[in-house]
């Protein structure tokens, strides 16, 4: 079944635009309801790869499949009518080979109506990036710290501090040469970030970087609070809906075993209620 259009959403073109304008606002999605809430508010939605963590329970991205980002993104896409979509490709997807990438990006983009694909790699993916883009598939791009490479990073750790300055800015570079519309900078220096910002010429989205990029994202689960233990030092928390939920499922299960859930405006008498005849 092919996705629905949405006429009204901004394309790839349009984002590249914003550049040093207003800044972009984004954040992850993975389900209708998140995605209604956040579609006003928001230039673009991304359903990243950090779905399974999120919602799957696996310890990275790795695990992450091609149809799980197809199932996630056609649930986001029916939650959207104003922002953009854009949708990771998972690990495995895209590194091979140019002709890999196009087949799943297509795929991607056709079945969940997404107006662009993100893939994580600098220097090493301008290639595929500007395969990708020369056949018509948009692609924002994402250096730093790229979390499908983490076991070849040293963990999760700050990419960008004193001599790997210049490799995250080459990063940068060799991506926006390839075609990228517009770039994540993850957990950089914000110095770097600033520099990479006035350097390249298409928008920088900021996920522990800078202020001064030209828009920020955050994984939504994590600003609303939902984890109690998982705290980056680049989230700020804007509600903390996590112990909220801990706090209210406690109280329904204490009404059901004290027999006060359900009380008597919860259950259905035996015949309906009478209508008081029209005075």
């Amino acid at each position: 079944m092919s996705a629905t259009t949405r006429n009204s959403a901004p394309d790839a073109e349009d984002i590249r635009a914003r550049k040093g304008g207003a800044p972009l606002v984004s954040l992850t999605a993975y389900t209708t309801p998140m995605a209604q809430l956040m579609d006003a508010h928001c230039d673009f939605v991304l359903v990243g790869d950090s779905v399974g963590m999120v919602l799957h329970g696996l310890p990275s991205t790795l695990g992450v499949t091609m149809e799980m980002m197809i199932l996630h993104g056609k649930a986001v896409a029916r939650g959207l009518s104003r922002a953009m979509l854009v949708i990771d490709m998972p690990f495995g997807s895209y590194e091979e080979s140019p002709a890999q990438a196009f087949r799943n990006a297509a795929r991607l983009m056709a079945e969940t109506g997404a107006g662009a694909v993100k893939l994580e790699g600098g220097t090493r993916m301008a290639e595929t990036i500007r395969f990708l883009v020369d056949r018509g598939i948009p692609v924002m791009a994402h250096v730093g710290l790229t979390p499908q490479s983490v076991n070849t990073l040293g963990g999760y750790r700050v990419q960008g501090r004193a001599a790997e300055a210049e490799r995250v800015l080459a990063d940068a570079r060799a991506v926006a040469e390839a075609g990228a519309f517009s770039v994540v900078l993850e957990k950089v220096p914000a110095r770097l970030a600033d520099r990479i910002t006035a350097e390249v010429p298409i928008p920088t989205i900021g996920i522990g970087a800078s202020a001064g990029c030209d828009g920020q994202i955050l994984v939504v689960d994590d600003m609303l609070g939902f984890f109690q233990a998982f705290r980056p030092k680049f989230v700020k928390r804007y509600a903390e809906l996590g112990a909220n939920a801990e706090a209210a499922i406690a109280e329904y299960a204490a009404d059901v075993r004290a027999r006060r859930f359900p009380a008597p405006e919860h259950v259905f008498a035996d015949e309906p209620p009478k209508k008081e005849p029209p005075k």
